[in-house]
């Protein structure tokens, strides 16, 4: 069976919630072996977050559950000098460690990346915070609500009457999350090609503007301040969300060729000679009056009819489907995006990444997680005795509140 890309590489998860472990799930589903270390007094506060009130109050929470299968558990009280001594010894084995707290509680902790580059100089020292390591706003606590609103991404979701509004995901610790894997695994490159370890820096702030690269680079290079447009395509049209006969459409017309057959479809064909809508511009000007037209003729049948119709003419359509609806779909279930991993007598239903890996002869290699998400401390006494700790020992530092 083919190996996936990180097998064999270990990462320490230090991190807590969501975009470090965001971050490191994606590094488990690479094949990486991601060791979660948390704190004995309860762990990730993400074990306590979810819809299921059960499940939150056995350290199982459908917030942890989401983005930690396949990692293992272990506690150590790092305000501990024993619980320190552990993690040291744990890092000179360690190709990754990742972190999410506020910049310079490491260093405070006396586990800088400077000081676990010295004991380890192969290893990857990825530090994710709100605002990144230096700067005004450095140590400043982050918070996806704060961030979405700092990086302007809240100013531009929504529509005029209702901006700004908040997407309805953490999407900005999603995708520090996201960057912080994209950096660890070029890093871990460039150090299996013979190069040095190295710190990574990530800004939830830097990582959330650099995803938005049209919307900030229509105001750097053209000077137009970006505007809520609601579910409208700022930079086409038609193309956003139409009312149909029961339900909402969307539809992408992007192109003058797609507008021309929707046009037909619709059983509209003068539209497209229409002077206010026959160039892709003018489109763009009178795209209200458009959206009128189209909708009064979407009306008289359903969306998922329309859908087929259009979809078969060369128009991209899709319905607006409700999460429940979207993990339903079909496509999904044949593709194996949803993973259920057995939990005693419960099941653990999780996503695999948005990606797969196919072997030379395409067929899928396996990319879900390896295990379900683990029980707090479930892995700490199987480390310490592989780092030489007897059943006494073990016992001691329990005792002492170090794990």
């Amino acid at each position: 069976m083919t190996a996936l890309p990180l097998s064999g590489i270990r990462v320490l998860d230090l991190s807590n919630v969501l975009s470090g472990p965001f971050c490191t799930y994606q590094l488990a589903l690479l094949g990486a072996d991601v060791v979660k270390i948390e704190n004995p007094d309860g762990g990730d506060l993400a074990r306590r977050l979810g819809a299921d009130p059960g499940a939150s109050a056995r350290n199982m929470g459908a917030s942890f559950v989401a983005v930690n299968a396949g990692k293992q558990s272990i506690t150590l009280n790092l305000k501990h000098d024993a619980a320190k001594d552990i993690f040291r010894q744990l890092v000179r084995d360690a190709d990754v460690v990742v972190e999410n707290f506020r910049p310079g509680v490491m260093e405070r902790l006396g586990l800088g990346a400077t000081s676990l580059l010295a004991l380890n100089p192969r290893l990857v020292y990825c530090g994710i915070s709100g605002f990144g390591a230096d700067g005004p706003l450095a140590h400043r606590p982050a918070y996806d609500q704060i961030i979405q609103g700092m990086s302007g991404a809240m100013s531009v979701t929504g529509d005029a009457a209702g901006a700004p509004l908040r997407v309805g995901y953490p999407v900005t610790d999603t995708v520090g999350g996201l960057s912080a894997a994209l950096a660890i695994c070029a890093a871990v490159l460039a150090v299996q090609r013979g190069g040095a370890g190295r710190i990574i820096d990530v800004s939830m702030l830097e990582a959330s503007l650099a995803t938005m690269g049209w919307v900030v680079s229509n105001y750097l290079n053209a000077g137009v301040e970006p505007k809520p447009m609601g579910n409208e395509n700022f930079t086409a049209a038609p193309s956003g969300t139409f009312d149909c006969g029961d339900g909402k459409l969307n539809v992408a017309a992007n192109e003058t060729r797609q507008f021309v057959a929707l046009c037909n479809v619709i059983g509209r064909p003068e539209l497209a000679h229409d002077a206010r809508f026959s160039e892709r511009d003018t489109r763009k000007r009178h795209r209200a009056e458009l959206k009128r037209e189209i909708e009064t003729a979407l009306r008289a049948d359903s969306a998922a009819s329309w859908e087929a119709r259009l979809t078969a003419a060369g128009v991209p359509a899709g319905l607006v489907l409700s999460v429940p609806e979207a993990l339903a779909q079909p496509q999904l279930a044949g593709r194996q995006f949803i993973h259920e991993l057995a939990d005693g007598e419960r099941v653990q239903r999780v996503t695999r990444a948005g990606f797969r890996f196919l072997d030379p002869h395409g067929d899928a290699i396996e990319g879900g997680p390896a295990a379900r998400a683990p029980y707090l401390s479930e892995h700490t006494h199987a480390y310490l005795e592989q780092l030489g700790f007897d059943a006494d020992a073990i016992e001691q530092l329990k005792s002492e509140g170090a794990i």
